[in-house]
């Protein structure tokens, strides 16, 4: 699974990210991006690549 940190102060909704998620891990809520669906995420990184406000990082979670 990945760790998926979305700093909502940054993001300003956009939505290329959501564009971009080759998954559908992410969406659009009234202001900002949230995560939909983490379990699907399979750390592509393009959220994160193209976030154009760096408002997205991805991680990988310890195991």
């Amino acid at each position: 699974m990945k760790d998926i940190i979305i700093n909502t102060s940054w993001c300003k909704g956009c939505g290329i990210c959501v564009a971009l998620c080759p998954r559908n891990v992410l969406k659009l809520n009234e202001e900002t991006v949230e995560v939909a669906d983490n379990e699907s995420c399979i750390g592509c990184r393009q959220c994160e690549y193209h976030c154009p406000d760096f408002a997205i990082r991805i991680g990988e979670e310890d195991v």
